[in-house]
């Protein structure tokens, strides 16, 4: 019998989670009273039941019985019944433009702002995140990529270290990344921009590719990179770090910073098979915008 529960900030994502686990075959009930939690375990934890996967969704509609449920985990885990918390998180900002996007109220706004509700929630909640198993950061997400993470802990039943990496490359001239964790300047790389063949072409084309890592120093730098992130990782998850963006910067964001993140993701997907990774190249079509203006 595996018994999940689904909970985390309101925005975060446990409706569209609790759908993708019930097409993974679990049984999904959603804010269901807590008092009557410990009667849905004991019923679920029959043997040779028909249901042998249960999720269930709590967050902070449960109200005042919020506050029993540390009491209920307690006993279950007295009783040795076996459970797992997947808290699923978001940055504030991200929260914030959700609901204003939605239009929705916060459950522990009311007419106020949403900043409030946001931070009163993460007072509420805090006990869930510090007891969970699995930790999600939404906040650069998509659904299918929110769907892969799900796939791999819940289906694949594959360690899950609670850190999830975006390999960012960007231009420097619009700009680095708010939400920028590590910041990496390749800007000291030959750039293609300057060979004619090259410069419509992008780090997503061989020819670039291999323009900008034939040479020792780019190899060099690649080296020391994925060396230094592979060290980083497991020391920010140690200290309760969810969400790691490494941004490679070079002028544009169009040759060399995607060249050396793709080649980072790489390197770091076939080592490194336990974290979320994913890859974005922000800028990367933003010249060609201009022009065509």
């Amino acid at each position: 019998m595996r018994f999940v529960i689904v909970t985390g900030m309101s925005g975060a994502g446990k409706s569209t989670t609790l759908k993708m686990m019930e097409d993974m075959g679990y049984f999904c009930v959603d804010n269901m009273p807590i008092p009557l939690m410990s009667k849905l375990t004991e019923l679920f934890m029959v043997p040779n039941g028909e249901i042998n996967k249960v999720a269930l969704g709590l967050d902070i509609r449960s109200g005042q019985n919020l506050d029993e449920l540390e009491n209920i985990l307690n006993e279950m885990d007295f009783a040795q019944i076996p459970y797992e918390i997947l808290f699923l998180e978001a940055r504030d900002e991200t929260l914030i433009k959700r609901y204003k996007e939605t239009r929705r109220n916060h459950p522990l706004a009311g007419a106020g702002r949403v900043e409030k509700g946001i931070a009163l929630e993460r007072q509420k909640v805090g006990f869930l995140k510090k007891r969970a198993n699995y930790i999600l950061d939404t906040s650069r997400l998509l659904t299918r990529e929110l769907k892969a993470e799900l796939s791999k802990i819940f289906v694949e039943n594959r360690e899950y270290k609670n850190l999830y990496i975006t390999v960012l490359s960007f231009g420097f001239k619009y700009g680095i990344p708010n939400d920028a964790d590590l910041v990496f300047d390749v800007r000291f790389l030959p750039n293609p921009y300057y060979i004619d063949e090259l410069r419509p072409q992008s780090g997503n084309d061989k020819p670039v590719q291999e323009y900008v890592m034939n040479n020792e120093l780019a190899r060099e730098f690649l080296e020391k990179l994925v060396d230094m992130v592979q060290f980083l990782m497991p020391n920010y998850a140690a200290e309760g770090k969810h969400q790691l963006v490494i941004a490679i910067g070079c002028t544009g964001g169009k040759h060399r910073s995607v060249t050396i993140a793709n080649a980072l993701y790489d390197r770091l997907t076939v080592t490194e098979e336990d974290y979320g990774l994913k890859k974005e190249h922000r800028d990367l079509a933003k010249d060609a915008v201009v022009k065509a203006k």
